[in-house]
């Protein structure tokens, strides 16, 4: 009867050294093995710009995304999301679209026309709160692809109907004057009257206001 209970402890004993023993290694190799990564990343193309930044804006938005499907006007089934956005948005001109001539005997350089203000870069950052769906209704790889490229284009027009358009208009002026002067140089700003009307709407000022945007959608299916 020892004998027995002596074989039966030993077994018992051996199996939980070899049970500890393997998931001691096994942890061991859990934790060194780690994901690969791999990117690609391809140059397209490289272009010559003439662009300056003239102003600089930090906007919050939040957008009320709600879809609504009616199936067989029996079973209405929504989806919904509160989706904050924030972005710093560069606004300033592509002299590239600038036209001038140089009058050198008079030194001086005459603007023939002066191009609108734009958005030059924006880096954006986007969180999404509290998601619901349905369960027909229910939010798709495109939904969220297409939340995010509306709300990149509300963005980019708070961004043209607030202050900023006006403030790059100041900045890239003064700069031209300030420049052409320390060369001994004027600037002649002989403009179209359209080209000058223009001018004149960015030199009113506009308050920057970052709003709530609803991006409702119906589909009747």
């Amino acid at each position: 009867m020892s004998t027995l209970l002596f074989f039966i402890l030993s077994l018992l004993l051996g199996g939980s050294l070899g049970a500890g023993a393997y998931y001691f290694l096994a942890g061991r190799h859990l934790t060194r093995s780690e994901p690969e990564r791999e990117a690609t990343v391809l140059l397209e193309r490289i272009e010559k710009v003439f662009k300056v930044v003239m102003a600089e804006g930090y906007f919050t938005e939040i957008y009320n995304y709600q879809h609504d499907k009616n199936i067989w006007n029996l079973i209405k089934d929504k989806k919904k999301a509160l989706v904050i956005a924030k972005a710093k948005v560069l606004v300033g001109y592509d002299f590239g679209k600038l036209r001038y001539h140089m009058e050198g005997a008079e030194r001086k350089m005459v603007i023939d026309f002066f191009p609108e203000p734009e958005v030059l870069s924006m880096d954006t950052d986007y969180k999404f709160y509290d998601i619901e769906q349905g369960w027909l209704n229910r939010f798709q790889s495109d939904d969220y692809t297409s939340i995010l490229n509306e709300a990149k284009q509300t963005m980019n027009e708070k961004a043209l109907q607030s202050d900023l358009p006006r403030i790059a208009t100041n900045q890239v002026q003064l700069m031209m004057f300030q420049l052409a002067a320390t060369m001994n140089w004027k600037v002649d700003m002989r403009l179209p009257e359209a080209n000058k009307d223009l001018l004149e709407e960015y030199a009113t000022y506009k308050p920057i206001d970052a709003g709530i945007e609803s991006l409702n959608k119906k589909l009747d299916s």
